[in-house]
C-alpha cells in the first residue's frame, strides 16, 4: 500500500464536505467537520474492508503516544475503530464537534 494511495482526499458521505488530503506524512480517513467517516480498513490504513459502511463518531480517548483519538462505530456492520483527532494541519477537526463527543458517555 503506497501512502499516495492512501492519502487522497474525498467528499464526506455524511455531510459533503470536500475533505483534503493531509500533507504532514499522515492520512485522513474522517471529515474534519462532522468527524464521520467510512468503513474501508480492515487494519488501519490498508484499505481493505468491503463493508463501505458510514463510520459514527461516538466518543473520545487519549492514549499515550497517540493522543486524543474519534472512537467510530460503523452503521453497517458495527466494527469500531479508532483514529487520531486531525491538529495543525489546514483543515483541523472541528473543536465543536470534538466537545460534543468529549460530553458523552464512553461506549
Amino acid at each position: 500500500m503506497s501512502r499516495k494511495r492512501e492519502n487522497t482526499g474525498f467528499i464526506c458521505m455524511y455531510c459533503g464536505e470536500r475533505v483534503l488530503p493531509l500533507n504532514n506524512g499522515s492520512y485522513r480517513n474522517h471529515c474534519p467537520v462532522c468527524l464521520h467517516s467510512k468503513h474501508v480498513d480492515v487494519v488501519p490504513g490498508d484499505r481493505r474492508s468491503t463493508c463501505g459502511g458510514l463510520m459514527t463518531p461516538v466518543g473520545l480517548r487519549h492514549r499515550s503516544g497517540k493522543g486524543l483519538q474519534i472512537v467510530h462505530v460503523c452503521s453497517r456492520c458495527g466494527q469500531r475503530s479508532v483514529n487520531r483527532v486531525a491538529e495543525y494541519t489546514a483543515q483541523p477537526d472541528a473543536s465543536d464537534e470534538l466537545a460534543e463527543l468529549s460530553a458523552l458517555p464512553q461506549r
